[in-house]
């Protein structure tokens, strides 16, 4: 029996409005790791034989760096979910394709291999799981009509079905928005197949999502703590930054600024201790003004909006992780550079710098992830 082909597509192009990061929430960092990389590590697996990844125009180039290990496919997405399927639809070669939210990266090896049988079996799979709260519609602020939730599902992905399916029903949908695939599949196939999902399958949406176990701000006796991290993926260059010195490394960070993951973690730090909005807020991606911008610079920026708020920086500790290069004789420096831009001395920073010996996003040399705590006092 022929052995079917299995291609995943992988939906990136979001603004990821909700989380309000600043940015693409698939470039943030979740423990150590950007969430596209995690997602993207799950379908790494021999039962995929194909990824493809539908990627906003503005993220192309850093999302491209981040899959470039998994050998992914990049297409550029639409305006809407439902026109970035189409797009990438017409790149699959596999017989079978699952769809999958690139902001749900704890999937795991059981839910895929459950949605390539299903589609095998039944045509078509949909992970999903029981609705176990009391469902009502509500109208004007009242509950007008409780619902049956026996027969209600919460609905995730990824979603699989037969290539040639999927496509047909999405060409005959022509310029109409859907929620997801199934109801693409729904409305001109047939009635789709649901499969169990998983409560861990969580789509990361809202920022606290990604930092719920970490709290933002603590007070204590006058004091303010807050914590920041940041993730940047290898690209093509000679060399990186961090906390403002140039390193020459045979590659650079791909990033909108200069890519100074150190900085930007202490930046966050530094507004999460004062309770402010993170660095995205201030300084956005989609801003032309800050292409390229020194991080140091903007690091002074933020001094100076920490101080409009009514505190001053007092420590800062900074934890960078990179297996390459090997930073053990920058030390001095970044912690110097630090310490010129807030206005500290140098006593009252600390950089240190750590590797992932070998394991994981830093430990194969994709990228580089950095850890920040700032403590303020009140002016």
């Amino acid at each position: 029996m022929k052995k079917n082909k299995v291609s995943v597509i992988i939906c990136a192009g979001g603004t990821g409005e909700r989380a309000n990061l600043g940015k693409n929430k698939l470039l943030a960092d979740l423990y150590g790791a950007p969430v596209l990389w995690h997602t993207l590590k799950k379908f790494d697996i021999p039962e995929i034989n194909e990824i493809i990844v539908a990627a906003a125009e503005t993220d192309l180039k850093e999302i491209s760096a981040i899959a470039k290990p998994f050998g992914c496919k990049i297409v550029t997405g639409g305006k809407t979910r439902t026109e970035s399927v189409l797009n990438a639809l017409g790149h699959v070669t596999g017989d079978i394709v699952l769809i999958h939210d690139g902001a749900r990266p704890f999937v795991t090896d059981k839910l895929i291999l459950n949605c390539i049988e299903s589609v095998k079996t039944y045509g078509s799979a949909v992970c999903a799981i029981p609705a176990t709260d009391t469902a009502v519609y509500g109208h004007y602020s009242v509950i007008t009509e409780r619902l049956d939730r026996s027969s209600m599902y919460r609905v995730q992905t990824p979603q699989g079905f037969y290539t040639e399916d999927i496509i047909y029903a999405y060409n005959l949908a022509g310029g109409k928005t859907f929620h997801d695939d199934s109801e693409v599949y729904g409305e001109y196939i047939g009635e789709p197949r649901l499969i169990d999902g998983d409560p861990d399958n969580k789509k990361l949406t809202y920022r606290q999502d990604f930092d719920k176990a970490i709290p933002r701000v603590a007070l204590a006796n006058g004091m303010r703590t807050g914590f920041g991290c940041d993730v940047h993926a290898f690209g093509e260059g000679n060399f990186i930054t961090l906390c403002g010195v140039k390193i020459e490394c045979g590659k650079s960070l791909v990033s909108h600024s200069d890519g100074d993951a150190a900085v930007h973690a202490v930046m966050d730090a530094l507004l999460s201790a004062a309770g402010l909005k993170d660095i995205g807020n201030y300084f956005p991606d989609s801003d032309a003004r800050f292409k390229g911008a020194d991080s140091i610079d903007l690091l002074k920026q933020v001094v100076k909006i920490i101080k409009d708020a009514g505190y001053a920086p007092a420590n800062i500790s900074v934890s960078i992780q990179a297996d390459k290069p090997r930073l053990a004789t920058y030390i001095n420096p970044m912690q110097q550079n630090l310490a010129d831009a807030c206005g500290i001395a140098v006593e009252q920073t600390a950089v240190a710098a750590g590797t992932c010996e070998g394991l994981g996003f830093v430990g194969e040399g994709l990228g580089i992830a950095a850890y920040a705590v700032a403590t303020l006092n009140k002016e």
